[in-house]
């Protein structure tokens, strides 16, 4: 390993596993390689199994240059109600806001429809007269003189955490400043969050629940985060530890845990950003994201390389409730309860469901031997020959086949069918479900899935990867090279980054081109201001521009990247073009009224290192020599088939097989189907692509 500190780490804390990727450079020849781990995470202490896969990887901390960390315990908490007790301080009038939320009802024909509890009960939701107008403009000072004693009866109700969020403080942070400087002045060791610092856009719901929602997670996140570094400084770690967070970025620990809603979604982001690096290095900009984990599916679409950022994420949204938004900056993704551990259950009708509940690391699927007696994908795919019984789970696990054929046979029994039948039906909803996360990233944007190369990661990607990309009409299909641990991976090549998003009201015309191009000159030396804090050059900091625009008389924006010239003069016209060309592949028409701006959104990021693979020459396309065995595999719809086993280390750039085929791999395999040919590129990623027969 090299002794000048230009080794990278990086560690993902899954809802199953937690993942290491080390990317070394030898100090004599410059040469790099990867070496990979993972471990069972471990709740609620997640520290102990990030320590854990760093000795399953012989990791020589001194020698690491810096550390990227990304971890579920904000999404974790939240879910499982495990955060703080929280109070909150708003604007005079505005106590129910809260509670009032928005009128969408997913669920829209339920006569019992119950809107999701709010995370802070009416009797902790305090109120302080005060009044700004929506331009920023004090109608009525702020009255601090109630504040004494809401904090005391805070105190004595056991608050933990404080959330300050005050009418229009998006357009003027003056009032939430002095109620927050205020309440630190009376009780200095509480959490408090102002809703200002987070977002600058306007809708006072969703304002106000983020705030809610980072104060409820802030003192755990604050906790595991500092925890966790001083546990690897006292490894003596030789660089510094990153946190992974939502919008595809890396940022210090002092920065994330004074906002950690910012990771509630930091897994994802770094696998769809270590996707679009892998575009671009194999010259695929456009890109359908899927990973496939214990827990979850998650998918994305990236477009000429871009990751989507967004605020309009929604925790907990499903068929039945209207979730709770977080209005900060998260990848653009759909993510449903399937993955390897989700567990399959049929309902009063005899219909087969698989999801959302999953049997998680503890117990487990019932195949793993340690109390898990429901069956759920992973023991559908080991029944059905898809996953090794000689090498499941790397060969640390015996599989229980007794277990497992009990937990498949009670799914069978009550749906009236055989054991296979059962297995092969488990598959086949997991994979309709997955499909429908697909179609709603692209179909449902406007998107034609069959212009995108589908790059599947995460332990059960691969082995799904070509079934759901057949029903979408997929032609090439890429598997990661570090497929099992790709978010890792991910983040060793996420930038330090920050997304800003302000609400600017404006029309899209030549007389308002000043007053845009200000609103992002303004916030651009915010950004470099921010990154000067944390010791970074301004210099190294570089910037892109988006708007989100609407016609005159709509609610909701399409966003728009903005080129250079979009703000000189005769630049606006191609601008509101531009948009008009973007709502109409997404809503299929345009209209003949005038655009207007609502918000800006500015990318300011600092280059990472990064990692840059090198590749290698191809060899010979004779893949004999990686050959395993050839096992009877149910391929489901495609049938039983004898496919041919490979040996994934053995595979070297340039082979060649056909299906049917599986390839078995550290922590996952890539199932093969028939009519699917296979070749190893020169960064030893698995690239499958369709072959056509007479019929088609």
């Amino acid at each position: 390993m090299s002794t000048d500190n230009t080794s990278r780490v990086a560690t993902d804390v899954g809802g199953t596993f937690t993942d290491l990727v080390l990317f070394e450079v030898d100090a004599d020849t410059g040469e790099t390689s990867i070496r990979t781990a993972k471990a069972a995470t471990t709740p609620p202490d997640f520290d102990k199994g990030v320590l854990e896969v760093f000795d399953r990887a012989n990791v020589s901390f001194p020698e690491i240059a810096s550390h990227v960390h990304g971890t579920t315990v904000v999404i974790n908490a939240i879910t499982e109600r495990k955060g703080a007790k929280v109070g909150l301080i708003t604007t005079e009038g505005f106590r129910d806001t809260l509670e009032i939320a928005r009128g969408n009802r997913p669920d829209f024909f339920n006569l019992d429809y119950k809107k999701p509890a709010p995370f802070v009960p009416r009797y902790l939701r305090q109120e302080v007269p005060g009044r700004l107008t929506y331009q920023g403009e004090e109608r009525e000072p702020v009255d601090l003189s109630g504040l004494g004693q809401i904090v005391d009866d805070f105190r004595s109700d056991g608050v933990e955490a404080i959330a300050v969020c005050l009418l229009h403080s998006w357009a003027n942070a003056a009032h939430e400043a002095q109620v927050v400087d205020e309440v630190r002045r009376l009780w200095p060791e509480v959490s408090v969050v102002a809703s200002n610092d987070i977002t600058r856009e306007w809708r006072e719901y969703e304002r106000t629940s983020t705030a809610v929602l980072s104060a409820y997670v802030q003192p755990t996140a604050q906790r595991y985060l500092r925890q966790l570094e001083s546990q690897l400084e006292a490894k003596s770690l030789g660089g510094p530890t990153l946190v992974m967070q939502s919008n595809c970025g890396v940022g210090s620990v002092e920065a994330v845990a004074a906002t950690p809603i910012a990771m509630v979604e930091s897994g994802p982001a770094s696998g769809f950003m270590g996707a679009a690096e892998l575009g671009r290095q194999i010259g695929e900009p456009n890109v359908l994201a899927l990973d496939i984990g214990g827990t979850t599916a998650k998918c994305s679409l990236i477009e000429d390389g871009r990751v989507r950022v967004m605020t309009d994420y929604w925790l907990e949204r499903d068929r039945s409730s209207a979730g709770y938004p977080a209005m900060v900056p998260v990848v653009d993704l759909v993510e449903i309860g399937n993955g390897g551990g989700s567990i399959a259950w049929v309902d009063d009708f005899q219909k087969l469901h698989v999801g959302p509940q999953s049997a998680g690391a503890i117990p487990g699927p019932a195949s793993y031997g340690q109390g898990g007696i429901e069956a759920t994908t992973t023991d559908a795919n080991l029944w059905l020959g898809r996953i090794s019984q000689d090498d499941f789970c790397g060969g640390e696990i015996t599989p229980d086949m007794k277990m497992t054929e009990k937990a498949l046979r009670e799914v069978g029994d009550r749906m009236g069918v055989s054991v296979d039948e059962a297995a092969r039906g488990i598959v086949r909803i997991a994979n309709n479900n997955m499909v429908n996360a697909l179609k709603l990233i692209s179909l449902n944007r406007g998107y034609d899935p069959r212009d995108f190369a589908l790059v599947a990661f995460g332990g059960g990607g691969p082995m799904h990867a070509l079934a759901l990309a057949t029903e979408l009409g997929v032609q090439k299909v890429v598997i990661p090279a570090a497929a099992s641990v790709f978010s890792a991976w991910g983040m060793i090549s996420s930038d330090l980054r920050r997304d800003y998003f302000v609400t600017t009201l404006a029309d899209v015309d030549e007389e308002s081109a000043s007053t845009i191009s200000a609103a992002f000159s303004e916030t651009e030396q915010r950004g470099r201001d921010e990154f000067a804090d944390e010791g970074i050059d301004p210099a190294t900091v570089t910037t892109e521009r988006f708007g989100n625009f609407r016609y005159q008389g709509q609610e909701h924006t399409v966003e728009v990247l903005l080129e250079d010239d979009d703000l000189l003069p005769g630049g606006t016209e191609r601008l509101a073009e531009r948009f008009r060309a973007v709502y109409e592949a997404e809503y299929t028409y345009r209209l003949d009224v005038p655009v207007e701006m609502v918000g800006l959104h500015l990318v300011a990021k600092v280059k990472s290192a990064g990692h840059s693979p090198k590749a290698a020459d191809l060899g010979p396309e004779d893949s004999t020599g990686a050959k395993r065995s050839v096992r009877s595999i149910d391929y489901a719809l495609d049938g039983v088939h004898d496919a041919d086993v490979f040996d994934a280390e053995l595979l070297n750039p340039g082979m060649v097989f056909a299906g049917p085929a599986v390839v078995e791999g550290a922590g996952t395999s890539v199932l093969v189907h028939p009519g699917w040919r296979a070749a190893v590129d020169p960064y030893r990623n698995l690239i499958l692509e369709h072959q056509a027969t007479d019929t088609e």
